[in-house]
């Protein structure tokens, strides 16, 4: 009975690894997502002198939102495979936060990466605030700020946890 036992361990042990897809698939997604951006900053560079200062912000801000998103891609990528698959050699590995995200500041950083992409949606939806109607910026609004919310309430439970540990 313990070689079935020790058996199903390992088999849900060496089931991490199925992971790997996922992580890989969100390599390809970033490369995916990193030809869009140059694709959109080819199309705001042939612009430049075309767009007006409105369209020339919203331009930025698409930049920047896109840039906000492949960090969080990245970042969850890392992240979850030193969490859950394997650890990252340091010796091999060049990147100063490594060791530093375990699930809880994951979270606090996912729910704050959120709250920026959703903060800079919401600033280019209110500089083309003529084309919604007052339902879907109320609508937005509110969402945004259950977002808000939510990362508060993360960053609360994380610190009371942290204080509880220590």
């Amino acid at each position: 009975m313990k070689s079935l036992e020790l058996l199903v361990e390992r088999i849900i042990l060496s089931s991490r690894w199925i992971l790997v897809v996922f992580y890989l698939g969100l390599v390809a997604a970033l490369a995916v997502y990193a030809v869009s951006f140059l694709y959109k900053f080819a199309k705001v560079a042939m612009n430049v002198f075309v767009y007006d200062d409105a369209e020339m912000i919203l331009a930025m801000l698409g930049l920047i939102d896109a840039a906000l998103v492949a960090s969080l891609i990245l970042m969850v990528m890392i992240a979850g495979y030193e969490n859950f698959v394997s650890r990252f050699d340091e010796a091999e590995a060049d990147v100063s936060f490594l060791g530093k995200l375990d699930s809880g500041s994951l979270k606090i950083k996912v729910a704050s990466s959120i709250v920026a992409i959703s903060s800079i949606h919401l600033l280019q939806v209110f500089l083309n605030v003529q084309q919604y109607t007052d339902t879907k910026l109320m609508w937005l609004t509110f969402i945004h700020l259950a977002f808000v919310v939510s990362a508060v309430l993360l960053g609360f439970l994380e610190q009371i946890m942290s204080k509880l540990k220590g």
